[in-house]
C-alpha cells in the first residue's frame, strides 16, 4: 500500500511540473522550451528519486539534483528545484546519521543550480533558503518523530508498570487472605482426621485436606501468574531491544555482559529484566544524562545488576521513592536479593542488584 502511494506521489508531481511548465509558457504566449515528450521525461526524472527516499536517501536526493539540473539548464524552471528540495529534507528525515553529508550535497546543488543560472557563486541568503532549509526541516521533523516515539515507549512502559502493581497488589490479598484460610482448613483437618475415630469422618477430613491442599497450589500458581505481565515475558536476553527503544538522539545506552554460569531460572532472567526496565525508564523520565551504561556480571551463584547514568544528580529521581523504585525492591525481595538506588560520588545514578540464582519456595 505505501509504494502505491509512492508510485501515486510521483505521477502527480511529475505532472504538476509539467502542467505547471506548459500553462507558463500559454500565459507569456511564448513556446515551451522543449518537445513535450522531454518535458515529461525531465519532469518525471526530478520526481522519480522520490520512491528511493526511504531506501537510499541520499542516493535519492542526488540522482534528483543531477536531474535538476539538466532540467534547469533546458527549461529554467523553479518548480524542479522545489521537488529536489523537498527530497533533500526527506533524505535527512529517513537517514538517522551524517546529516552533514547530506548538507554538504545540497549546499554543492544549490552552487551549481545559481551557477548555471547567473553565472556568478550565489549570495549567501540564497544558499540558506535553497541549500540549508530543507536539510534543517527534515532534520527538525526526524527530531520531532523520535521524540514522539519516545514518549509513547514511555507511556508504554508507564502502563505496563502499574498493570504489574496491580497483579502484585491483588496477587498479594489472594495469599493473604484465600492461601492462610485454606493453609488453616487443611492443618485443621488434617490435625482432626488423626485423632477422628469413625473411618467415614476419617475420610472425609483426609478429601477436605487433600482438597486444600490442592486449592492452595492453584492460589500459589495464581500468585505467580499475576506477578508477571501476560504474554511472553522478557528476560535478560531482550536488554538488547529495550536499551535500542529506549535510546533517543541525546541520550545513548550501552549494554555489557560478563561472566558465565549457565542458564537464569526464569524468575531471575524476569527479576533482571524488570530491573533494568524500570531504571532505564527512571532515567528517561527524570534525569539530564547522555551516556547510560547497564553491566550484567554472572557466576554460578548471583547474577550483579549495575545501571549507571552520567545525569545531574539535582535533576535527577525524586527524593521520595516513587512505584517504581518499590516495585523494583519488591521484585528483588522476592527473590531475596538485596537492592540499592542512590547517587554516586562523581555524580549522576545508580541502580544495583544483586539476584542469588537459588529459587526460594514459599
Amino acid at each position: 500500500m505505501r509504494y502505491l502511494r509512492d508510485i501515486l506521489l510521483v505521477v502527480v508531481v511529475a505532472t504538476l511540473l509539467t502542467l505547471l511548465t506548459v500553462w507558463q509558457a500559454t500565459i507569456s504566449e511564448r513556446p515551451v522550451p522543449v518537445d513535450l515528450p522531454l518535458l515529461v521525461v525531465l519532469s518525471a526524472g526530478v520526481s522519480l528519486p522520490l520512491l528511493a527516499r526511504r531506501v537510499l536517501p541520499l542516493t535519492a536526493a542526488g540522482v534528483s539534483a543531477a536531474v535538476a539540473l539538466i532540467d534547469m539548464a533546458h527549461l529554467h524552471r523553479w518548480e524542479a528545484m522545489l521537488v529536489t528540495m523537498g527530497v533533500f529534507s526527506a533524505a535527512v528525515y529517513h537517514r538517522p546519521r551524517n546529516p552533514g553529508l547530506v548538507l554538504a550535497v545540497s549546499a554543492l546543488w544549490t552552487i551549481g543550480v545559481a551557477m548555471l543560472i547567473t553565472g556568478q557563486l550565489p549570495i549567501l541568503t540564497n544558499m540558506l533558503i535553497a541549500g540549508i532549509a530543507p536539510v534543517a526541516t527534515g532534520y527538525a521533523l526526524r527530531l520531532h518523530r523520535e521524540r514522539a516515539e519516545q514518549r509513547l515507549r514511555l507511556q508504554r512502559a508507564e502502563t505496563e508498570r502499574v498493570m504489574a502493581e496491580e497483579r502484585a497488589w491483588l496477587a498479594r490479598n489472594v495469599h493473604d487472605s484465600v492461601g492462610h484460610y485454606l493453609t488453616a482448613i487443611r492443618l485443621q483437618s488434617s490435625a482432626t482426621g488423626r485423632v477422628a475415630g469413625d473411618a467415614t469422618a476419617k475420610r472425609a477430613l483426609d478429601t477436605i485436606s487433600e482438597l486444600s491442599q490442592s486449592a492452595l497450589g492453584e492460589v500459589r500458581d495464581l500468585m505467580r501468574t499475576l506477578n508477571e505481565p501476560t504474554g511472553t515475558q522478557s528476560g535478560v536476553a531482550d536488554l538488547e531491544r529495550l536499551a535500542a527503544q529506549m535510546t533517543s538522539p541525546g541520550r545513548r545506552i550501552g549494554v555489557h555482559h560478563t561472566g558465565a554460569g549457565g542458564a537464569l531460572p526464569p524468575t531471575v532472567d524476569q527479576t533482571a529484566y524488570r530491573v533494568v526496565q524500570e531504571a532505564l525508564t527512571n532515567v528517561a523520565r527524570h534525569s539530564d544524562a547522555t551516556e547510560v551504561a547497564v553491566y550484567l556480571r554472572q557466576d554460578n551463584r548471583y547474577l550483579r545488576i549495575e545501571v549507571l547514568d552520567n545525569g545531574g544528580c539535582a535533576v535527577h529521581m525524586p527524593e521520595v521513592e516513587g512505584q517504581g523504585i518499590r516495585g523494583m525492591r519488591e521484585r528483588v525481595r522476592r527473590l531475596d536479593g538485596t537492592l540499592s538506588v542512590g547517587p554516586t560520588e562523581t555524580g549522576g545514578w545508580r541502580v544495583w542488584a544483586e539476584l542469588p540464582k537459588e529459587r526460594t519456595g514459599w
